[in-house]
């Protein structure tokens, strides 16, 4: 597990601060065709940028994730591992938190989902069901390929297969 408390304050701010302008906090829904759920739920943190230096700084520290290129000369550090958000991006920005509400809120909800996840519940009506509730909010709605409406009707109308 990351200890924050070992990151220097000076780059530990600077990665929040960075952060609270430039990263994302995701929940994204993916669609199964067989399992308990319909859907498998992921969570990622990602930062894009055009220059990867800022971006290699934060993976150091924050001890997990990787950088790559995308086709549009922009760079993205992301994490997706539920174990690493869960041991690494949650303590880091537990400890350094955000100034902007905005990024608090969606940090929170983050969080809040991370534990569903974290506890199994994600693959459960209801679990996938407080998700939903809970992304609502998170990013501005942002993009997604899947709205809450058609989320929670292939739930309504989906049976497990034995």
């Amino acid at each position: 597990m990351l200890n924050p408390k070992q990151i220097p304050s000076k780059i530990g701010y600077y990665v929040a601060g960075f952060t609270d302008g430039e990263g994302s906090f995701n929940v994204s829904f993916r669609q199964r065709v067989t399992g308990e759920s319909p859907w498998r739920v992921s969570l990622s943190f990602n930062i894009s940028q055009k220059d990867p230096v800022i971006l290699a700084l934060c993976k150091k520290h924050l001890q997990c994730g990787g950088l790559r290129q995308q086709k549009n000369g922009v760079w993205q550090y992301e994490v997706q591992s539920q174990k690493m958000i869960e041991t690494h991006v949650i303590p880091f920005f537990n400890h350094f938190g955000f100034l902007s509400a905005k990024k608090k809120r969606d940090f929170s909800k983050f969080k809040q989902i991370a534990k569903i996840v974290s506890t199994g519940g994600h693959k459960t009506k209801d679990g996938v069901e407080k998700i939903v509730e809970i992304r609502r909010e998170m990013n501005d709605g942002g993009k997604r390929k899947y709205s809450d409406d058609d989320i929670l009707r292939i739930l309504r109308d989906y049976t497990p297969n034995a």
